[in-house]
């Protein structure tokens, strides 16, 4: 099935209309408490699925999409800066949708709202499981029932990532166009002030909460057969909002413009199958807070209205509960290091049956 050609752009998928997606490694929250948001700590790799027919598992291959590497318990957070015009986004975990809880569908809805809306949505960081808070995307196996898919549904069957974007139809995108085009007037006969000096680097808004590798200590940087199949489960929860739509249904696209299945593969599937080594293991998080670096309270649009949960979500147990009590050492940031924020393409991927 081709609908739209997504790509891969650096460490990060644009799908048409110019959605970009990338995958952000992060530090895994404790189990119990709200936290604030974790830092952003690089980027995943991601490889083409079709590039290794040889040596990537026949049902990858006939799902296509793209794949990269993951560690057993490992967060992860998407990020959506770069996206360049509205967008209805559908994220699917396991064929579950992360906003809704409902099962995967070729179609927007409302009621449950069953996507995020772009570039209002800057990032997601887990389920749409409480008022104003999310659980965190954190990597577990298929087969132990631990995954919101398995949760859900009480099968495993797909495991992975799915993504699927449906741009404005085209009289509300001419529209909107033609607003931006007058914004950006108005914007150059009335140039703003040049910004008063500043000590020291901000934070870096959307793209990885201000704290990418390089605000990391430098230690931090870091045949075919039956694959060791990963899933999304939950970790711990934090502060952020899933924004529910303000637009009209009717100035969404009838049909989704492209899509992409995201494979996640354990470190040693991923040296066999593309011959390179995985990413360094995951950042100690009490060593990170230790090491005086930053979290992040995000500022939330005023104007937005958060999207109340379902009771499918609500109700996913974290990892700790399938995989064992989580022992890693935590230690609570303290308010200075919590830090307020205001917000050449490769081939084409290609699309499989799932």
């Amino acid at each position: 099935m081709t609908i739209g050609s997504v790509r891969i752009d650096g460490d990060s998928l644009l799908l048409p209309g110019g959605v970009r997606v990338g995958f952000v490694r992060t530090l895994r929250l404790p189990e119990q408490g709200t936290h604030a948001l974790p830092p952003g700590l690089g980027s995943f790799p991601l490889r083409r699925i079709e590039d290794y027919p040889d040596t990537a598992p026949a049902q990858w291959l006939e799902r296509g999409g793209v794949m990269l590497p993951v560690y057993l318990r490992e967060a992860m957070w998407l990020s959506f800066s770069g996206t360049v015009e509205p967008a209805a986004l559908q994220v699917g975990v396991g064929k579950v949708c992360a906003v809704s809880g409902k099962p995967w569908s070729s179609r927007l809805a409302r009621d449950p709202q069953n996507y995020l809306a772009l570039p209002r949505q800057p990032w997601l960081d887990g389920i749409n499981s409480g008022k104003g808070t999310v659980r965190q995307f954190v990597a577990v196996p298929l087969g132990m029932g631990a995954t919101v898919e398995g949760q859900v549904t009480g099968e495993e069957t797909w495991g992975g990532v799915q993504l699927q974007s449906f741009p404005l139809a085209d009289g509300p995108l001419a529209a909107w166009r033609e607003e931006q085009r007058l914004l950006a007037e108005r914007r150059a006969a009335y140039p703003p002030p040049p910004p008063a000096v500043a000590f020291g680097a901000p934070p870096t808004p959307g793209g990885g909460y201000g704290a990418q590798m390089a605000a990391a200590p430098a230690e931090y940087r870091g045949a075919p057969r039956a694959p060791a199949a990963m899933g999304l489960g939950v970790g711990g929860s934090m502060h952020q909002e899933v924004y529910q739509d303000d637009r009209p249904a009717a100035d969404w696209a009838k049909a989704t413009s492209g899509r992409v299945f995201v494979h996640l593969v354990t470190p040693p599937e991923w040296r066999r199958i593309t011959g390179e080594e995985p990413p360094p293991s995951p950042v100690d998080r009490a060593a990170y807070t230790s090491a005086g670096l930053p979290w992040f309270d995000y500022y939330y649009d005023a104007d937005g209205e958060d999207l109340a949960p379902t009771d499918t979500l609500g109700g996913v147990k974290p990892a700790g509960e399938w995989l064992g009590d989580d022992h890693t050492p935590w230690q609570e940031p303290s308010p200075h290091q919590v830090k307020p924020l205001k917000d050449a393409p490769g081939k084409p991927v290609s699309d499989g049956d799932w």
